[in-house]
């Protein structure tokens, strides 16, 4: 059935047809997986070049994510260069934090990049499918464990917001406090200044997608010591203009997108998806 089919088959690396080619295309796959969840084929828009990023597969994807970023980042630089007038980047689950990373430390020519369903303002609660592994008692603890030295050599580690221990979070958090300039480690204006360059964020995610926790994060939302989600808009990084989204937000660069009904495995194989998130801005 169609539903069931990647939707990356839709594009191509042929250079037949008659159909106009979209900007080259960078895929980055989510942790624990690799270019498989991403296979090109013909049938859509012949002519559009798409680069799978094969590094940091299967186990190797919980490596830190500056180690991801830095070895991938030469591999994407190599493409804009190749591509002067711009690139789209479409980046799933950990992988939309990886992109960030890569849209931070790279002055880039990225012209649209696409998060879907990624952790983007950080990952803290009791997922769905772990609930008959592990008692809720374990994510109100596991601070204890990733804001240390080893548990940020953990890329789940990395991003690991616990809103009830932001002391602890933006002294260890090797990552998602940094890339956020929200750290005591110090603020880099160069992050902001390249992810600002940005035309087009595209975020995308969903009420079931039962990984992502809690899943506004992939708009940026986020808990407060409360629990309650707070919105993009009332994180004090956007108001702060911290690392530039509040930039684009100004330019009305940003389009935030809800799917209901779509699990986290299953967000690159429905079509749905693919015809109304993503398609459209891949022009």
């Amino acid at each position: 059935m169609a539903g069931c089919r990647v939707w990356l088959l839709l594009l191509s690396t042929t250079l037949m047809g008659m159909t106009a080619a979209y900007k080259h295309v960078v895929f980055m796959h989510g942790v624990l997986a690799g270019i498989e969840e991403f296979t090109p084929s013909s049938s859509d828009h012949p002519g559009t070049n798409v680069t799978l990023i094969k590094a940091y597969s299967g186990i190797c994807s919980v490596e830190p994510l500056w180690r991801q970023v830095g070895k991938i980042k030469s591999q994407v630089a190599a493409v804009m260069k190749s591509n002067p007038a711009g690139i789209h980047l479409v980046c799933f689950s950990q992988g939309g934090l990886i992109c960030r990373g890569l849209l931070s430390v790279l002055q880039h020519n990225v012209d649209t990049f696409i998060s879907l369903s990624s952790p983007l303002a950080g990952q803290y609660g009791y997922m769905v499918y772990l609930k008959k592994y592990f008692p809720k008692s374990v994510t109100k603890n596991l601070y204890k464990i990733l804001y240390t030295k080893t548990g940020q050599d953990i890329s789940f580690g990395n991003y690991w917001m616990d809103p009830h221990h932001l002391t602890k979070y933006r002294m260890y958090s090797q990552f998602l406090a940094v890339i956020n300039n929200d750290t005591d480690k110090g603020q880099s204006h160069t992050y902001k200044q390249n992810f600002s360059r940005l035309k087009k964020l595209v975020l995308i995610a969903g009420p079931d997608d039962g990984v992502i926790t809690p899943w506004q994060s992939g708009h940026f939302g986020m808990f407060n010591s409360s629990e309650a989600v707070l919105p993009m808009e009332d994180q004090t990084w956007y108001k702060e203009d911290s690392f530039g989204l509040r930039t684009l937000n100004d330019r009305k660069a940003i389009k935030m997108l809800t799917f209901s009904g779509v699990c986290h495995t299953n967000w690159h194989k429905n079509m749905s998806i693919y015809e109304n998130g993503i398609k459209p801005f891949l022009t």
